[in-house]
């Protein structure tokens, strides 16, 4: 699933109503990071296109909304899932978070994080030459 989320609850149900229009399927839930609406990933590319554009339109009201309501702290939220399968947020001031997703998809950072959590459950002492020449090894095999 991918997650959005919303710090108000009007912008949240023009999400639903845009996503539902296009037929994608929606769940909504509230977070004690904000209100969220998850969509399933395996959606045409086109529609999560749109989806995603109108997203970040909302994002730009809700911070004119917050501009208007003196909230200067925005956060945004990357979902990750820790080894063991149980998920988590890691909350981000929002222009870091708009200069990874200008630079990388959804599904690149959700990897990233899964594999800091991964990593650091799971230390690995290897260096990178050893790591490299497993790898290697598994391709020519």
């Amino acid at each position: 699933m991918i997650e959005y989320i919303f710090f108000d609850a009007a912008l949240r149900d023009k999400f639903l109503a845009f996503a539902e229009h296009r037929d994608v399927p929606c769940t909504a839930s509230d977070d004690s990071m904000g209100l969220l609406v998850a969509i399933p990933e395996d959606i045409p590319e086109e529609v999560a296109d749109e989806i995603e554009d109108y997203y970040e339109s909302l994002e730009d009201e809700q911070e004119e909304l917050s501009k208007a309501k003196g909230d200067l702290n925005r956060l945004a939220g990357f979902n990750f899932k820790l080894p063991d399968g149980q998920e988590r947020m890691l909350p981000l001031p929002s222009d870091m978070a708009n200069r990874l997703m200008a630079n990388f998809s959804l599904e690149e950072i959700q990897g990233l994080l899964n594999a800091v959590a991964e990593r650091t459950l799971n230390p690995d002492s290897d260096h990178l030459c050893k790591i490299l020449a497993a790898l290697k090894k598994q391709k020519d095999q």
